[in-house]
């Protein structure tokens, strides 16, 4: 059974940081690429940062270039997501998804809420 759980979300001041966990399972985490989204209240869903199966390369949304970091560990089947100097902006859900050819899973999400 495929699962990825994320965790870490919470609320945090401006200028704060979090660092988020997604653990996954059932399945060969090691060939997929990995990616955090975030969907805002009345908003669509964004696609954060990608890292791919090796974590050799990495893209951001230009919004959080500079104050987000992805990053995996494909010996505990986790990708991460480091998250500083938050602003109110980034208050979303954030999920974690995992990619390889027409093969799809996403996480349920957890939630960050930057607010003072």
């Amino acid at each position: 059974q495929v699962q990825l759980v994320e965790s870490g979300g919470g609320l945090v001041q401006p200028g704060g940081s979090l660092r988020l966990s997604c653990a996954a399972s059932g399945f060969t985490f090691s060939s997929y690429a990995m990616s955090w989204h975030r969907q805002a209240p009345e908003k669509g869903r964004e696609l954060v940062a990608v890292i791919t199966s090796t974590g050799g390369t990495t893209t951001y949304v230009d919004s959080v270039k500079g104050r987000f970091t992805i990053s995996r560990d494909n010996a505990k089947n986790t990708v991460y997501l480091q998250m500083n100097s938050l602003k109110p902006e980034d208050t979303a859900v954030y999920y974690c998804r995992a990619d390889r050819y027409n093969r799809r899973y996403w996480g349920q999400g957890t939630q960050v809420t930057v607010s003072s």
